[in-house]
């Protein structure tokens, strides 16, 4: 009820940007650079949004995918005052007191928070990054309008449900929840800066612990230059650069399973002395042991063409789902082999590789974890990124040399060993457990204790109660219907006021039918 006149907003300015015409097909879809400008019109949340979409090209159309990869998150910084205050308000102290220099200009001003240059008491230079206020209630009640947004969106066109917005939503609070976590950000860059201490040339900034919390995040100073602005003054260095990016990659990937997912050039810098510095942890994927597993062995299948074992490889790392079509997923990876054996090795990309798997798998059925998408992704950020620092260079066999590394590596004895070691134990563990569990489950059986089915009467009131709501929903849709008709005429004038009041009476009242529905069956929450 609290995200009701958030949803109307959200509702206007569809109306007005001329949404409702997707009712009629995709024809009548808005230009893509309309749905960019809208998002961008409603925050945070939609910013996000389109940033999430544009990464499911398995999902949307090209053309928009590509205008919301132009969504920017930058926005007017915070005043002074607002940053003291943010930061006072989380230590319970004054500013001056945390530290003896603050500069009032930001480095940086983006939708999550903004980077200002300072001085710790001790003499240490750091870069402290400050939350945006009242974030966490910005995101619930617009992630509330969206989940009701999308419930009515498939009510009225059941042909969105296989887009999986309900997902597409989670994924989206999700993100937006672990990015304005700024403990689980520090505890991110202790992860990576210690699992990479080993990775030559790289430099990733320190937590300052003592000048970071909930909503500030204060950590060593980077004095380089951005990555691209440097290739431009040292292009002879961009080989150097790229492999290590590549190694740095590959590494926080199948040997920690804890990866930047977002290296585009602001978060990576090259200090004076040449190392890489990576910069902004707020976006990180997690692989647990299982999933590397599965996509050292999709890439092994990969490399050597072999559609069924990269079949096979691809579903361990996906939710079981029994709607997939296996034959047909099957097929559509033979063609995207196919299409790789015929490109030059320099010219492979891993990032459009996985991509073309994300699409086979939608078609198919598969439901694409979280992870490999924002691991497809960042494969698609980075290899983007060596193409404008180092054109024409094959970065292919830095990545061809350390997949090898790393594929011997699975192989090792005392890998195989560990390995081996762990299933007998787990197998020690099943073969002791079964007898009991054996007894008590046919105890239950013995007992008529299988768990209670519904009884038929509670069954009928559902039943009524849902042809209820059908009826209502029916009167409802023709609003919208009659409303948007009205929309995409030419006349104009009484026509577009009318179709606007319409549309927006409809949506009014599926919200209003929903709560009453929700408070009604507290059961079905």
């Amino acid at each position: 009820m609290r995200a009701t006149p958030r949803l109307m907003q959200i509702m206007g300015a569809f109306v007005r940007h001329k949404f409702p015409g997707a009712l009629f097909g995709q024809k009548h879809w808005p230009p893509p650079k309309e749905v960019r400008e809208t998002f961008e019109e409603l925050g945070l949340v939609f910013i996000k949004l389109g940033q999430v979409l544009a990464l499911r090209r398995d999902l949307i159309p090209a053309a928009y995918a590509d205008e919301l990869d132009l969504l920017h998150d930058q926005l007017p910084p915070m005043s002074i005052e607002m940053v003291r205050a943010a930061i006072e308000a989380e230590f319970g102290a004054p500013l001056g007191s945390l530290f003896s220099s603050f500069s009032i200009t930001p480095l940086a001003a983006a939708t999550i928070a903004q980077v200002h240059e300072a001085t710790t008491k001790g003499g240490h230079h750091v870069a402290v990054k400050v939350q945006r206020p009242d974030l966490k209630a910005i995101i619930a009640t617009d992630i509330a309008a969206l989940t009701h947004l999308v419930g009515m969106a498939e009510g009225l066109l059941p042909s969105l449900r296989a887009v999986d917005l309900p997902v597409v939503v989670r994924e989206l609070a999700r993100s937006l929840y672990r990015e304005t976590d700024f403990a689980r950000e520090a505890r991110s860059i202790v992860l990576i800066r210690a699992a990479l201490s080993d990775v030559p040339a790289l430099w990733i900034p320190d937590v300052v612990e003592a000048c970071s919390g909930a909503t500030v995040l204060t950590m060593d100073y980077s004095p380089g230059e951005r990555v691209d602005v440097y290739a431009k003054a040292h292009p002879e260095a961009m080989p150097r650069v790229v492999d290590t990016l590549v190694k740095l990659m590959l590494h926080s990937i199948f040997e920690e399973g804890l990866f930047h997912a977002d290296p585009h050039p602001g978060n990576v810098f090259v200090l004076p002395d040449g190392r890489v510095a990576l910069l902004d942890f707020g976006n990180t994927g997690d692989l647990d042991e299982p999933m590397r597993e599965s996509l050292t062995l999709l890439l092994e299948a990969v490399v050597k063409g072999d559609a069924r074992a990269a079949t096979e490889a691809y579903l361990e790392m996906t939710p079981a789902n029994e709607k997939v079509d296996h034959a047909g997923l099957l097929a559509d990876i033979k063609a995207v082999l196919y299409e790789i054996r015929r490109t030059n090795l320099a010219d492979v990309s891993i990032g459009n590789a996985f991509e073309s798997l994300l699409r086979a798998g939608s078609r198919n059925g598969v439901h694409n974890p979280r992870e490999f998408v924002l691991l497809t992704r960042a494969f698609a950020i980075l290899e983007s990124m060596i193409g404008i620092l180092a054109p024409g260079y094959n970065h292919m066999e830095s990545f061809r040399d350390e997949i090898s590394r790393l594929t011997a590596q699975h192989f090792a004895p005392a890998r195989i060993k560990g390995s081996t070691t762990k299933l007998a134990r787990e197998l020690e563990r099943l073969l002791m457990d079964a007898p009991g569990d054996a007894r008590r489950i046919l105890r239950r059986i013995a007992e008529g204790d299988l768990g209670r089915l519904p009884s038929l009467e509670a069954i009928g009131r559902r039943f009524s109660r849902n042809l209820e709501r059908l009826t209502a929903a029916i009167a409802f849709a023709a609003l919208i219907i009659g409303g948007s008709m009205l929309l995409l005429t030419p006349m104009g004038g009484w026509h577009h006021v009318l179709g606007e009041t319409m549309i927006i009476a409809g949506i009014a009242a599926i919200v209003i039918a929903r709560i009453r529905a929700l408070r009604r069956d507290p059961d079905q929450r």
